[in-house]
């Protein structure tokens, strides 16, 4: 038998550390060899979970399933990994130190098969080399001090060539992007976050992992038969059910504007509000208002909610984020605000969709430089050519053609998560982001809008609302 063991010591509180640690899926964020985790067991990360790893040896994986076998909460964890070739005991142990540091000590007993102790025992220095360089990776994992995001100079040239930037948007890009993220460790354990369009694809993916991560989920859905399997799905999933589940046709301003009142009489600050909620509808039709709709709920209906919800956000310490969910689509069109409201005769469901997102663009520009002063930041992300219910309902022929380079509906919420909870996601405002990197906002010199085009959009806004709302 070989033992390591290490120890450090983390400006972070002990229940912090002990989050972390234990759901295994973060090792690909700290240690040195490990490749890959997810977790094939369901409900919340606890006694008897397991995940599967793949770890690198030299030029080669070794795949191994690792169980939890004691799991303490904020004291220690006791996990056993089984390969082919060896199985490995690991004994976290967590002590506070002082209000909001911990000392972690992490021991690991690994046993050989097949004779393979000999050979072990001469590669021993570079073994204990491997430990320190893990335990000084989930250091630095726990300091949560990642700069401030900034594009790649080889993302920069991708997205000046369409067809390398459309690459990105499959699970390849994807893929490539995963490889250069840094650790997200941030705790945002109690922290008030509002999704809308939670019941299905991107929306309850971001739901699962943002109750994993220990969020106060407050979920905008529209139909009410879908609440009690959404939340036995979630708790299913993660051992958690959202807190509160609101109900809102987010195409009608009125449902938007009871929204708002409804949230306002909670009196409960809002730390992150995710504007997710949309639909590609492929054949005209006017809400109830006689607003087309695809501009209605992709458009009026985030900008509404958002500025009725804005004094949830102000007056508390901590910085404010407001998240809008765009599309890739957005990209084949410019903003104008005479084309935004399309007539029947002229209606094509995929331009009203790529339009209106346009316009979401460009609106989280112009609230960025609103609320600069307002501790409130504003992005907005794209999650490339996903597969989702909506796409496979809406874009049948787009599926048929692109199957087989579909992200998953994990994979394209993955940036959602990462802009609500990350710290250096608070760091920047007014950006596009796709797999967690700033993006260009434009692939075609010619989808740029005007000065002058930017500058009438709020006010186009509130033209639209104020007819909806005198009628």
């Amino acid at each position: 038998m070989i033992t390591l063991n290490e120890t450090i010591e983390v400006p972070r509180t002990v229940e912090a550390c002990f989050r972390y640690v234990a759901d295994f899926r973060t090792t690909v964020e700290w240690d040195a060899t490990a490749v890959k985790a997810r977790k094939v067991t369901r409900g919340p990360v606890g006694l008897g979970s397991r995940f599967a790893l793949v770890c690198r040896a030299g030029p080669t994986g070794i795949p191994l399933m690792y169980s939890i076998d004691e799991f303490t909460p904020w004291q220690c964890l006791v996990l056993t990994g089984k390969s082919r070739w060896f199985t490995v005991k690991d004994v976290i142990t967590f002590e506070p130190v002082g209000h909001s540091s911990t000392r972690i000590t992490y021991t690991a007993h690994f046993e050989y098969r097949y004779g393979l102790e000999a050979i072990a025992s001469r590669n021993e220095t570079a073994l204990r080399k491997m430990g320190k360089a893990s335990l000084r990776g989930l250091a630095k994992a726990l300091a949560d001090d990642n700069p401030s995001p900034s594009a790649l100079l080889e993302t920069k040239r991708k997205d000046s060539n369409l067809i390398a930037a459309l690459r990105c948007f499959t699970r390849y890009g994807y893929s490539r992007g995963r490889k250069l993220w840094r650790p997200m460790s941030t705790d945002i354990s109690g922290k008030h976050i509002v999704l809308t369009g939670a019941s299905s694809g991107l929306g309850y993916s971001a739901a699962v992992s943002l109750l994993e991560a220990g969020a106060d989920l407050t979920l905008i859905i529209r139909d009410k038969t879908k609440i009690e399997s959404m939340q036995a799905s979630l708790e299913q999933a993660t051992g958690r059910c959202a807190s509160a589940v609101e109900l809102a046709d987010l195409s009608l301003l009125s449902d938007v504007r009871a929204l708002a009142d409804k949230l306002h009489a909670q009196a409960k600050p809002i730390d992150v509000l995710i504007n997710n909620a949309g639909a590609l509808f492929n054949d005209f039709a006017e809400t109830q208002e006689g607003i087309e709709r695809s501009v209605a709920l992709l458009l009026l209906s985030p900008w509404k909610l958002t500025e009725l919800l804005l004094p949830l956000m102000t007056g508390h310490d901590a910085t404010a984020r407001v998240i809008n969910v765009v599309s890739g689509g957005m990209y084949t069109q410019k903003l104008k605000l005479n084309q935004l409201m399309m007539e029947a005769e002229h209606y094509k469901g995929s331009v009203a969709y790529a339009r209106a997102k346009r316009a979401l663009t460009v609106l989280t520009e112009l609230w960025s430089e609103q609320w600069r002063e307002d501790n409130i930041v504003v992005n907005s992300m794209h999650p490339g050519w996903a597969d989702t219910p909506g796409v496979q309902s809406a874009l049948p022929g787009f599926r048929r053609l692109t199957q087989r380079v579909l992200r998953s509906a994990e994979e394209g919420a993955d940036t959602i998560v990462w802009l609500a909870r990350a710290s250096e996601a608070g760091l920047v405002s007014g950006k596009l982001f796709l797999d967690r990197e700033p993006r260009t906002t434009h692939l075609q010199s010619a989808t740029t809008e005007s000065t002058e085009e930017r500058m009438q959009l709020i006010p186009w806004l509130n033209r639209t609302y104020e007819n909806v709302s005198t009628n």
